[in-house]
C-alpha cells in the first residue's frame, strides 16, 4: 500500500505546483522509483476519466478516501496491471470493481469508443502525439554552457550546434542542441533521463521547461540589483534570476507553504546561490514601503493558477464540473489581480514580469487588462517579436506557449513597466528652452548694428512695452490737477473746483478784451 499512499502524495504536490512530476518523484527517496513514477505518470495520463468515474460511482463517499488516493487504486484497478496491494485496501476496492467498470462501460457507450485511451481529452492526446522535448537549463552561477557541452560530449552526447527553426528541436537519441531563444539552455529528445546524472545531482543543470524559463530571462535584472520573487517555490524562477544577476544582489522570495520553502531552500544550496533572502509570508502582507525593500525595482510575481497548461495537470473537467471549474477561475483570477497590484506598490519599482501554467483568458490577458486599467503609469513591453504565439488581441505584447506552436507546456508571459514620467517628483518641460530669452535693449542693439534694406529708427524698431511706472506730471499740471485723494483733503469737491477755474479763465479773457480796446482807442 506504501507504493499507492506516496503516488498520491506526488499528485497531491504537482497540483500544488510544487514541482515537475518526475522530480518529485525521484526526490521522494522511494525505494522501487520505476514503477513509483509509471503509476504517477499514467494516473496524470488519465486524471479527468478517473474523476469521472469516481464522481459518478460516489466512491468517495463510502470509502472516505482522497481524490488523488483514489485516483491512483481505481487507474490500477481498472486501466491497469491489477491492484499491486493486499489486506483491507484490495478487499474495499474489489468490493466496488462491479460499480466501478459499470460506470466506465457507460462512457464508453456514450463517446462510442472501445478503447481506454480513446476517453482522453483532445489536449492530452495531442501532447502525447507531440512528445515534448527535454529542456536542461545550465546553471551559470556554478559553471558555463561551453563546460556543460563539453561534458556532455564527453559522456556521449552529440552536439549539433544552436537550433534556428523548431523542426531542429525534433531531435534523435543521444543528440541535443541549443535553444534558439535562449542560450542557456540545452534540448535533447524526449525522455532523457538527467536525474541521476553528475552535472544535475551536483547542481550545474537545472531540467526546466523552456516556458518556464521565460520569466526570468524576459525581466532580465542586472546585476547587483534589488528583485523580489513574490510566490517562489519550488525555486526554479529563482535560481534563473540568481544566475541572471551573477549571484550578486538581494533576491526576497516569498511563499506561505513551509514545506516548499524548506524544498526550494535545499534546491538553492544544490544551486550555489547565495544572494537570496527566503522569507514564510504570504507576499500580499508585505509591506512595500518598508525601508528593507526601498531599492527593489524588479518584481517576478508566478502565482497559484489553474495549471491547465501543464500535460500533467490539464483541468479537462466533466460537463458535471464545468460550474465548479468556472468559480476556481474567478476566485483565481481575483487573487492574481490582487498580487499583480500589490507588486506594482513597490516605490523604485521599474519593471514586473507576470506569468502563468494557464491557458484560461481569465487568468491571463483578462488579469493583465484589468491591472493596466488600475494602473495607468504602467504599460506592457512587448516580447521577443519572433516568438509565434502571441497573447490574445489587444493584448499581443504578451507571449503564449503551446505544445503545438512552442514546443512547450501551455503558459503566459507578460511584462509590465513603469512609464518613463510615471513616478517622478518633479515633471519636466514639454518644450526644452535652450538658450535665455532675449531682453528688448539687447534686441535694438543687435538690430543697430545690422545695415537692413530700409533704414529705421530704433523706436520704430522697438515695441512699445507696457510701462507698469506711471508718468510723471509737469510742474503746470500739478498745479491744475490734484488727485481725488487732495480734493478730500481739502474739503472741495472736484466738479466745483472745475467750474471756479472756468470762471477764472472767462474773467480773464474778458479783462484782456477791454485792455485791448482801450490800446487800440489811445492809438487812435
Amino acid at each position: 500500500m506504501a507504493l499507492y499512499v506516496k503516488a498520491a502524495e506526488i499528485l497531491d504536490k504537482a497540483e500544488k505546483k510544487q514541482g515537475a512530476l518526475k522530480t518529485l518523484v525521484y526526490d521522494s527517496k522511494f525505494e522501487n522509483i520505476k514503477p513509483l513514477f509509471a503509476l504517477v505518470l499514467e494516473t496524470q495520463k488519465f486524471s479527468s476519466v478517473l474523476e469521472e468515474i469516481i464522481v459518478s460511482s460516489k466512491l468517495l463517499k463510502q470509502t472516505k478516501m482522497r481524490m488523488n488516493l483514489a485516483k491512483v487504486l481505481v487507474f490500477d484497478l481498472l486501466i491497469g496491471q491489477g491492484l499491486k496491494c493486499g489486506g483491507a485496501w484490495k478487499t474495499m476496492m474489489i468490493k466496488h470493481r462491479a460499480r466501478l467498470q459499470s460506470v466506465l462501460a457507460r462512457m464508453k457507450v456514450k463517446q462510442k469508443v472501445s478503447k481506454n485511451e480513446d476517453l482522453l481529452p483532445a489536449s492530452v492526446k495531442q501532447v502525447l502525439a507531440e512528445n515534448l522535448p527535454r529542456y536542461v537549463r545550465v546553471n551559470t552561477v556554478k559553471t558555463t554552457v561551453e563546460d556543460a557541452v563539453d561534458y556532455l560530449k564527453r559522456d556521449g552526447f552529440s552536439y549539433l550546434g544552436q537550433a534556428s527553426r523548431l523542426e531542429d528541436l525534433t531531435l534523435k537519441e543521444k543528440y541535443f542542441v541549443m535553444d534558439m531563444h535562449l542560450p542557456e539552455l540545452l534540448v535533447f529528445p524526449p525522455n532523457t533521463d538527467f536525474h541521476d546524472h553528475f552535472l544535475y545531482k551536483a547542481g550545474h543543470i537545472i531540467l526546466q521547461d523552456k516556458a518556464s524559463c521565460l520569466p526570468a530571462y524576459l525581466l532580465n535584472p542586472p546585476a547587483g540589483a534589488h528583485i523580489i520573487d513574490a510566490c517562489a517555490a519550488p525555486g526554479n524562477k529563482t535560481s534563473h534570476l540568481a544566475a541572471i544577476m551573477k549571484n550578486k544582489g538581494k533576491l526576497f522570495a516569498f511563499d506561505l507553504d513551509a514545506k516548499r520553502l524548506s524544498t526550494m531552500a535545499t534546491l538553492l544550496l544544490r544551486s550555489g546561490v547565495t544572494c537570496h533572502q527566503l522569507a514564510n509570508q504570504d507576499f500580499l502582507k508585505v509591506d512595500p514601503d518598508s525601508p528593507q525593500f526601498k531599492d527593489v525595482e524588479y518584481v517576478l510575481l508566478d502565482p497559484s493558477c489553474s495549471g491547465s497548461g501543464m500535460v500533467c495537470l490539464r483541468d479537462d473537467a466533466s460537463s458535471a464540473d464545468q460550474e465548479k471549474v468556472k468559480a476556481r477561475l474567478a476566485a483565481l483570477a481575483c487573487f492574481q489581480l490582487r498580487c499583480l497590484n500589490h507588486g506594482l506598490k513597490f516605490p523604485r519599482l521599474k519593471r514586473l514580469v507576470y506569468s502563468t501554467c494557464s491557458i484560461h483568458s481569465q487568468e491571463n490577458e483578462g488579469v493583465v487588462a484589468a491591472c493596466l486599467q488600475e494602473n495607468p503609469g504602467f504599460r506592457l513591453v512587448n516580447l521577443l517579436s519572433q516568438w509565434p504565439e502571441r497573447g490574445l488581441e489587444p493584448l499581443t505584447q504578451c507571449l503564449r506557449a503551446n505544445p503545438a506552436k512552442t514546443r512547450t507546456h501551455g503558459f503566459f508571459v507578460a511584462l509590465l513597466e513603469k512609464h518613463n514620467g510615471a513616478g517622478r517628483k518633479k515633471q519636466e518641460p514639454l518644450v526644452q528652452i535652450s538658450d535665455p530669452p532675449v531682453t528688448i535693449s539687447e534686441a535694438v542693439n543687435e538690430a543697430e548694428k545690422q545695415e537692413p534694406a530700409v533704414q529705421i529708427s530704433a523706436q520704430e524698431a522697438t515695441p512699445p512695452i507696457p510701462s507698469t511706472r506711471r508718468k510723471r506730471p509737469a510742474a503746470s499740471e500739478t498745479e491744475d490737477k490734484q488727485t481725488p485723494a487732495a480734493d478730500q483733503a481739502d474739503g472741495t469737491p472736484s466738479k466745483k473746483r472745475k467750474r471756479k477755474k472756468k470762471k477764472k479763465k472767462k474773467k480773464k479773457k474778458k479783462v484782456e478784451t477791454v485792455e485791448t480796446v482801450e490800446t487800440v482807442k489811445t492809438v487812435e
